[in-house]
């Protein structure tokens, strides 16, 4: 038995990870540890793809996998159940962040929600005009909506390198413009990149999301109805012809927000309860041999789950499966890009690889940096706390990391055709790094190492 202070019992690794953080401070630490982890399976993933075990790399991601009960069944290859099954909890996750910030974080109140939404805004707008100014017409046009997504794994954990340099405020700048990004993404996705809509299922799916709000309504707190009711939508929504991972985001906005017993409440229902618990306990006696101490400490578990946010606990829940198994899974599955080197001339010289990058780089830049101006200068919005415009600046490069929702979009853009694929992913892939090395260079540059955080 390993003890700290009598009456506590402590495993032998328990110490190292009973560190206790703040849930802003756990969300940032879990995405900067996400996009490290995610930069070493996108390297895998390139080297699966241009060695030896290509062939079978390629060969596992096309396994085709059938989910079935009896007559009931449905099929797809192993890549598109990574890609419609898998990221539907990413964008769960998305939309439970995205909620989280409407209610009570950045985007809560306007005047400090107005430079992260702005900026987003511009930073979709002006790299998808660039993109279609070099693609304007053909097959090739369908990848306008690429580059208008930024990564923020990968983007804070750029950041996250220049902690000791960097305001804290800016790093939530940084968060909220990437969940309104995302936001915006997920909108193009609804929007423009659905092929055929079946009428019937997607009715289905509107009834499925009316009852998840009417569970909302009810006062149900029990994730497992939301759940069951979450895969019926996701499917109906795979039948629609929608993009089913949009279950998720709708999923996560009928997440009840608010907890059953207010503060005040609750401490003063945990203290009658305490009070009860220890005069019900026998020194000496094992809480197994006590069922009045058992029963207390049941309805103990229920308080603390019932002054919980629902909202709050499926995010401390998800986000860490998500950021650690899903995304890497999906850059596993979806950064294997075969180079060649022979023709890269013609790679880099090809039009959807220059209005990739293009659109990450030089829109991201100077759409963020030029909307965020603007809006300061019309005394719209404020910077953040402690922050310089040039910092901002720095964030704008930053959030040309496009890598996970750039590729989203490009396999849904480009579906039919592999060529233009390939060469979205690459321009993804370079303007990614090209990306975080600018910003990374620029922030270190114009940060003090004693900027107060």
């Amino acid at each position: 038995m390993n003890t700290t202070k009598k009456g506590v019992y402590l495993a032998p690794w328990e110490k190292r990870f009973d560190k206790i953080l703040n849930p802003f401070e756990e969300f940032i630490h879990r995405q900067t540890t996400s996009g490290f982890l995610l930069m070493g399976t996108a390297i895998l993933a390139l080297f699966l793809a241009n060695s030896s075990f290509s062939e079978v790399y390629l060969h596992i991601l096309h396994t085709p996998i059938l989910v079935g009960v009896g007559s009931w069944s449905v099929e797809m290859s192993l890549h598109h159940w990574i890609n419609d099954g898998l990221m539907a909890l990413f964008f769960f996750v998305v939309g439970l962040e995205l909620k989280r910030e409407i209610l009570v974080g950045e985007l809560s109140k306007l005047r400090n929600a107005m430079l992260p939404i702005s900026a987003a805004i511009g930073g979709m707008v002006v790299p998808a005009l660039i993109y279609y100014m070099i693609n304007p017409d053909g097959d090739a046009a369908n990848g306008w909506g690429i580059p208008m997504a930024t990564d923020i794994a990968f983007a804070l954990g750029a950041l996250a390198l220049l902690a000791n340099r960097v305001p804290k405020a800016l790093i939530t700048f940084l968060v909220a413009l990437a969940i309104v990004d995302d936001l915006g993404a997920v909108l193009v996705i609804a929007l423009f990149y659905t092929e055929t809509i079946a009428f019937t299922p997607l009715l289905i799916a509107g009834l499925m999301f009316i009852v998840l709000l009417a569970f909302n309504m009810a006062g149900i707190r029990k994730t497992l109805p939301y759940f069951l009711v979450a895969v019926a939508l996701w499917y109906s929504l795979l039948l629609s012809g929608i993009h089913p991972t949009l279950a998720g985001i709708l999923g996560a906005m009928s997440v009840p927000a608010i907890p059953k017993y207010d503060p005040e409440r609750f401490s003063s229902h945990v203290k009658g309860l305490m009070n009860k618990f220890d005069n019900s306990h026998h020194q000496g006696q094992s809480i197994m041999n006590n069922d009045e101490l058992s029963s207390v400490v049941h309805k103990l578990e229920y308080s603390i789950d019932s002054v919980g946010v629902p909202l709050q606990r499926l995010e401390h829940a998800w986000h860490m499966p998500v950021a650690y198994l899903i995304i890497p899974i999906f850059a596993l599955a979806n950064a294997g890009i075969p180079m060649s080197f022979g023709s890269l001339g013609d790679t880099i010289a090809h039009p959807v690889m220059i209005g990739v990058s293009l659109g990450l780089i030089l829109g991201k830049f100077i759409g963020i940096t030029g909307i965020s101006w603007l809006v300061l200068k019309l005394g719209i919005a404020e910077l953040p706390k402690d922050t310089r415009f040039t910092q901002i600046a720095g964030v704008s490069l930053l959030a040309g990391i496009g890598f996970t929702m750039s590729i989203f979009v490009a396999q849904l853009g480009f579906s039919h055709n592999d060529e233009l694929l390939l060469m979205a992913k690459t321009g993804i892939l370079a303007a990614s790094i090209l990306s975080g090395l600018a910003g990374f260079i620029w922030l270190y540059l114009v940060s003090s190492s004693k900027q107060d955080k």
